[in-house]
């Protein structure tokens, strides 16, 4: 299945994120794995600039600016859901 683009993102306490798709599912993605395996992303321990994160035109990721991104595919198989009750 192809990934759903995404509609909006939130910042969330210990560097995690909201993810909203257009299917109507949401989704928390922790970015901490990502802050200590790759060095782009070390960027995210400032919480100024993780509290920048936006979504991409399209819906087709998220991003802090050019070096820092992620993509729905990313997001989608990745982040946890939501269990609504």
């Amino acid at each position: 299945m192809e990934a759903p683009k995404i509609l909006s993102v939130q910042p969330l306490n210990d560097k995690k994120l909201l993810v909203k798709f257009a299917n109507g599912v949401e989704k928390i993605y922790d970015c901490n794995p990502l802050m200590k395996k790759f060095e782009p992303f070390k960027a995210l321990e400032n919480e100024v600039f993780f509290k920048q994160v936006k979504v991409d035109g399209g819906g087709y990721g998220v991003s802090w600016n050019d070096a820092v991104d992620l993509s729905e595919d990313e997001l989608w198989v990745n982040a946890v859901e939501v269990v609504k009750t």
